[in-house]
């Protein structure tokens, strides 16, 4: 049976007070986003496990359909799910200082690492401290990915084909496919809950919209705009038509900064990644240290706007539709099947970047010695093991390559 189904009906969901203050999800997102080292996929995780089991301020039922909507739309995925989470009870309010919370920290992070890889012409101990950290990150995700399988999966034997193919999908490809979802969700739908009718003419009225955006896109691309607003525009299509997360959007990025506008070289290009890596938040805060290299704060400022707009808007328009007709059989089966395609490309991802970031021994008893002390020390916080790691990566780096 579905776990989803255990839940109390939608009307009941939406008119149940809060049982936290606005304030105080607030606060939470921004210790998660000054805190919260491993990317993507460990920050849903670590909501999932703060917000839905722990305080249990978040229904399962309103996570997953915040999970299915980020994975859905287009932008970084931990940013649109902490934006949905904030709207669940306070609405568009909630969305946007719980957005605006998540990303800040980590944005005034990557400024003052900007200015001092300006001011000192590179960080030179970057790559000893992402040899630890990497390491570590990855067995934070990879226990993330596990908790969210067992959750969301359970027995299901459509959810786990449909899991285990978006695994290897992402595996392949080293991407995360859209048309994955979709097809995942309309095949579950199809399977379990035969349509009468959809969302309606809201959901068509966004398709068309984003439909005519490329096109306004491209006629932008040929004018010749002052820097700033070429920053802006460069990033506002970064957010607006990159799906998945940081690891979809670091190639995109790769072809606009280094090889049309030539803003970075590739060694720049590279450091910006790696202390998006380093730093806490979403790993697409990368474009504030991008934004900053290229036209110092004001560059940073409209580079991180530009990319969070669009994933913002994409997630509070289609929201109303989400929490309204939740409880259908036909938009519960059809979350359930993009769910368990988003977990099995979550999954996968632990692959790709484990390749990226696992290369040697210690970095294999790095990654499982974290694992070992996430699953047996309940209280020792992530922070805490990554500043060890990094601390590892700067004393055992130097002696592999001496």
């Amino acid at each position: 049976m579905d776990a989803s189904r255990n839940f109390p009906p939608r009307a009941e969901v939406i008119d149940s007070k809060p049982q936290y203050s606005l304030w105080q999800l607030v606060t939470y997102a921004l210790r998660l986003g000054t805190f919260g080292f491993g990317g993507p996929v460990a920050l849903v995780g670590y909501m999932h496990r703060d917000l839905v089991e722990q305080r249990k301020w978040i229904s399962e039922t309103d996570y997953k359909e915040g999970l299915t909507l980020a994975q859905l739309m287009p932008g970084p995925l931990a940013a649109q799910l902490a934006i949905y989470l904030g709207y669940v009870h306070y609405r568009n309010l909630g969305a946007t200082v719980v957005g605006v919370a998540f990303v800040l920290p980590s944005f005034l992070m990557v400024i003052a690492l900007g200015a001092a890889y300006v001011a000192y012409g590179g960080l030179t101990w970057m790559q000893a401290v992402f040899y630890g950290v990497g390491a570590s990150v990855i067995g934070i995700i990879a226990i993330s990915a596990y908790k969210l399988t067992t959750k969301s999966i359970g027995k299901d034997k459509l959810l786990w084909a449909i899991y285990v193919c978006a695994a290897a999908v992402t595996v392949v490809t080293e991407s995360e496919i859209v048309w994955l979802f979709l097809i995942s969700g309309v095949w579950v739908w199809l399977v379990k809950a035969p349509p009468r009718n959809w969302f309606g003419g809201g959901a068509s009225s966004m398709a068309i919209a984003a439909v005519q955006l490329p096109a306004a896109s491209a006629v932008a691309s040929v004018i010749d705009w002052p820097q700033l607003l070429q920053i802006g525009l460069f990033f506002a299509e970064a957010g607006a038509f990159v799906f998945g997360s940081g690891l979809a959007i670091v190639p995109f990025l790769y072809g606009g900064v280094v090889n049309e506008y030539h803003w970075l070289n590739e060694r720049q290009f590279i450091d910006a990644v790696a202390v998006a890596m380093i730093t806490p938040g979403p790993v697409v805060i990368t474009v504030g240290f991008i934004g900053y290299l290229v036209a110092g704060v004001s560059g940073a400022v409209v580079a991180a706007l530009a990319t969070f707009l669009p994933c913002y808007l994409f997630t509070i328009i289609p929201a109303p539709y989400f929490r309204k007709h939740g409880k259908k059989p036909g938009i519960v089966a059809f979350i359930d099947g993009v769910t368990a395609s988003a977990i099995g490309t979550i999954t996968g991802a632990v692959v790709v970047l484990g390749k990226r970031s696992i290369v040697d021994l210690p970095t294999v008893l790095m990654m499982l010695i974290t694992i070992a002390l996430i699953w047996k020390v309940k209280k020792l916080p992530e922070p805490v093991i990554v500043a060890l790691a990094a601390v590892a990566g700067l004393v055992i780096y130097p002696l592999l390559k001496t």
